[in-house]
């Protein structure tokens, strides 16, 4: 494989990467980044082949290595911009859709790394951790849906969410009990979800991530859907699909933290580029993962330009922001002498609020048809409230302290829920405060909380009466709905990644559940 090596050259050839580019990837204003980094397949003078560009400013020295030059690091070295950007460029002929590669990043003091592309589009299937160059070709056939999502998507719309985990809603046991793909889930999840009248979809995270059991909360792959179930063109078909059924696509996205494997963001260029240094800011030891440095410009461009993109090229309809506490609490999961005040002395994280301002604005600027949804656990004022009126700028949150005290509620034996009548009336006086959602999300119904069936009292009739009543009472009180998969038909077990749903629970049903037609 042949490199242009000049950044002079590789930058006039490609078309890639102007002078505005870098201006606004500066200032933190670049919101559409994935067009010029990451890997583009791109003609150059005749030749085909691919730019790679990445942002590494402290490296010493920056390749390509792929399976096109056998993973050597002295083939395809990567030029260094002049205009202080930080951004390695170059461009290999010859390399085509479907090629491996990372990127081979020397420290100054010495020490390398084999790190993915941030901003690729796909990657290998875990635990394998290449990034795969890749073009998002596809012809979408949801114009209807797009033209009235607007109005399926407004404030005071019906909105019935069906929250699931790609890995475990169905599973084909004859086939090593693996999961469906992609374009299987589209052949059953959207005639279902239209027949039990939902009205979106939200799916745990689809990011690319390292280990199954995080549920996709650890997010190595911020442009990518996992290739666990699929090409990202495979995931565009079971949107569309949905979409083609009339069911709204809601995305968890995760900008709050990811986990440290030695393939993704952390200490990225030999210095901590994307995370905070201070582990009293930049890690999290509840989670032990990384906390982004909003305060970097660079960095928010990176995030938002993420958001933005599966808005951009997979038509999604709303994003459900995970653990916006965390982002907006300095002091989050953490003992006294184990955070840094701001700098008025409080704790609030001013640069994450200046983020999530940003990321309202700009998502509502460019689809105002589209909504944003935060998981919110603390009396924070006017999340969804707009940014020019004092707001974080959400279109809605999670009402937690409903979730927590209803549960509590129905958990009791009906003779004692006259003394906790409380807490079931209390959320009425703040339910109009916040665009809620009602949430009865995969969070209550694993790690021993039991399934919310087991959550009620008595026997087994009781249970389901019980249940029942909660739906009734959860679906007339004010408030989107939210129910996790398998809640819908009372499933009695916990919530088991490994596992599928326990659809035996519907013994003949007719429905399109079955993967027997």
């Amino acid at each position: 494989m042949s490199t242009l090596t000049n950044p002079q050259i590789a930058h006039s050839a490609s078309g890639l990467l102007t002078d505005l580019d870098i201006f606004l990837f500066k200032q933190g204003n670049d919101f559409r980044l994935y067009e010029k980094l990451g890997a583009h397949l791109i003609n150059v003078n005749g030749v085909t082949g691919t730019h790679f560009s990445v942002w590494a400013p402290n490296a010493a020295a920056v390749s390509v290595i792929g399976d096109f030059n056998h993973w050597d690091s002295v083939t395809n070295a990567l030029q260094l911009r002049s205009d202080e950007s930080g951004i390695w460029e170059g461009f290999v002929a010859e390399v085509s859709s479907g090629a491996l590669y990372k990127y081979r990043i020397v420290a100054r003091d010495g020490n390398t790394a084999d790190k993915a592309d941030p901003f690729a589009f796909y990657g290998e299937l875990p635990p394998l951790t290449a990034s795969r160059v890749w073009k998002l070709d596809y012809s979408w056939n949801d114009k209807d849906w797009m033209t009235q999502r607007g109005e399926k998507n407004r404030l005071s719309s019906p909105c019935s969410i069906y929250e699931v985990h790609l890995g475990s809603w169905r599973r084909v046991p004859e086939d090593g009990n693996r999961s469906l793909t992609y374009r299987e889930m589209a052949e059953y999840l959207p005639r279902y979800v239209a027949e039990m009248n939902f009205t979106h979809v939200e799916f745990m995270p689809v990011t690319e991530h390292p280990f199954y059991g995080s549920w996709g909360y650890e997010t190595t792959g911020f442009f990518a859907p996992t290739a666990r179930y699929g090409t990202p063109q495979d995931f565009m078909f079971l949107i569309e699909t949905l979409h083609q059924q009339g069911i709204g696509v809601i995305l968890d996205w995760v900008p709050a933290h990811f986990p440290d494997d030695a393939h993704g963001l952390g200490h990225f260029d030999g210095t901590f580029l994307y995370e905070h240094a201070d582990p009293r800011q930049g890690f999290q030891p509840d989670w032990h993962s990384l906390l982004f440095n909003y305060g970097r410009n660079e960095v928010r461009a990176f995030l938002t330009s993420s958001a933005l993109y599966w808005l951009d090229k997979y038509h999604i309809d709303g994003l459900r922001i995970d653990a916006v506490t965390a982002m907006l609490y300095l002091d989050y999961g953490r003992k006294e002498d184990q955070w840094i005040p701001n700098s008025l002395g409080g704790r609030e994280n001013l640069d994450a609020i200046t983020f999530l301002h940003n990321l309202n604005e700009a998502i509502y600027r460019d689809y105002p048809d589209t909504q944003t949804f935060a998981e919110e656990s603390t009396s924070w004022p006017m999340v969804s409230r707009p940014v020019n009126q004092g707001g974080l700028g959400f279109g809605l949150k999670w009402n937690m302290g409903w979730m927590h005290d209803t549960l509590s509620y129905f958990s009791e034996d009906p003779l004692n829920r006259k003394f906790h009548h409380a807490q079931l009336i209390f959320s009425i006086w703040y339910a109009f405060s916040e665009n809620f959602v009602l949430a009865l999300s995969h969070d209550e119904v694993v790690y021993g909380k039991r399934s919310l069936l087991e959550k009620m009292p008595g026997d087994e009739w009781q249970q389901f009466a019980n249940l029942r009543l909660l739906y009734g009472y959860m679906w007339g009180h004010p408030g989107k709905k939210l129910l996790f998969m398998g809640c819908e038909f009372g499933q009695k077990a916990e919530w088991q990644h490994e596992a599928a749903l326990d659809w035996e629970a519907f013994g003949n049903c007719q429905c399109s559940c079955r993967l027997d037609g």
